[in-house]
């Protein structure tokens, strides 16, 4: 099935809501109301996008860090021939949420998220064990940019565009009840009529309580956003390219800033280097819809950058090896 195949209805659902789902007793109803549908059709039209692939959940993206866990992306590097089996003996560990294999010598690439500094050392020993391998610990050490939508025009065409999540407020002081909202919450919101009363029901509560500690947990943090989950591999961003440079340390502030705001970069850190095997301080995504175009991309990050960059490199992804999102244990 075609990207072009989706239907309108369909297009306009992924390219409005990303975000900004609404926190009411009938959320569904609000969305079609603002895209001109039925409150059924807008349910079905999500179910059907999940069961297709097109989109890899749906309901809030949860923080690990802003709920006093810790989250991390983390490599390996595997031969060839072994990587099937290691995949799995990584992916079995679920901490894991993202897991891909890459263009490099450190070929194994994967997001893990914890419920604490203590659970994802832990965590990363044990991947170490299971695995006979050592793993390369890149933790966030500054955040320049996160925020991107993938957009699907009525021709065919893919499109990107930054969507900058508000400054968070002081981050939530969780307590059991808001700790339940996130544990049944994770996996994705429920697709019935009134999802606040469905999870009330599963975690006590009344539905509008739910809902504000909910918003609340947006305000500060807690949930990055609320809405669909696209998957872009499947929408036709076959392009994925996590670029990496090595900046002085004197620079790097101000030259992360400076990739942070190019339109086309959805994420971009300072992580450590782990020479000489990494050299790299520096990573920037960019997602398009063939290898050339992030090219392109990356052409125009260097000349951006220019001399500030002692070296580059772009890990193109190869396999998308699990794909679940954040499960942190509540």
């Amino acid at each position: 099935m075609q990207t072009e195949q989706i239907g309108e209805f369909e297009r306009a659902l992924i390219n409005r809501y990303q975000g900004d789902f609404p926190l009411t007793d009938r959320p569904f109803r609000r969305v079609a109301d603002a895209l001109g549908g039925t409150e059924t059709a807008v349910m079905s039209a999500i179910y059907a996008l999940q069961e297709g692939g097109w989109i890899s959940r749906f309901g809030p993206l949860y923080n690990a860090e802003r709920l006093g866990g810790r989250l991390t992306l983390a490599a390996m590097a595997v031969p060839e021939t072994e990587l099937e089996t290691t995949a799995e003996q990584v992916n079995r560990f679920r901490e894991v949420a993202h897991n891909y294999h890459r263009d490099h010598r450190l070929n194994l690439w994967f997001v893990l998220a914890t419920d604490s500094p203590a659970a994802m050392t832990q965590a990363l020993r044990d991947i170490e064990a299971a695995t006979g391998r050592p793993v390369y610990d890149f933790p966030k050490e500054r955040e320049f940019f996160l925020g991107l939508w993938f957009e699907l025009g009525a021709d065919g065409e893919r499109r990107t565009r930054p969507v900058p999540a508000p400054p968070p407020g002081p981050p939530p002081e969780l307590d059991e009840l808001d700790r339940r909202i996130v544990a049944a919450t994770q996996i994705g919101l429920p697709l019935t009529r009134e999802p606040m009363e469905t999870v009330a029901e599963e975690v006590g509560g009344a539905p509008g309580d739910i809902a504000r500690r909910m918003q609340a947990m947006l305000a500060g943090g807690a949930i990055r956003r609320i809405g669909l989950v696209p998957n872009h591999y499947k929408l036709g961003f076959h392009g994925n390219g996590m670029t990496v440079w090595d900046i002085p340390d004197e620079r790097l502030e101000s030259v992360g800033r400076e990739v942070g705001e190019l339109d086309f970069v959805s994420h971009c850190y300072a992580r450590p280097r782990h020479r000489p095997l990494w050299p790299y301080n520096l990573f920037a995504m960019v997602h398009a819809h063939d290898r050339p175009a992030v090219l392109a991309q990356v052409e125009a990050m260097r000349r951006l950058i220019g001399e500030r960059a002692r070296t580059h490199d772009v890990l193109f992804s190869r396999a998308v090896l699990k794909k679940t999102g954040m499960r942190l244990p509540t």
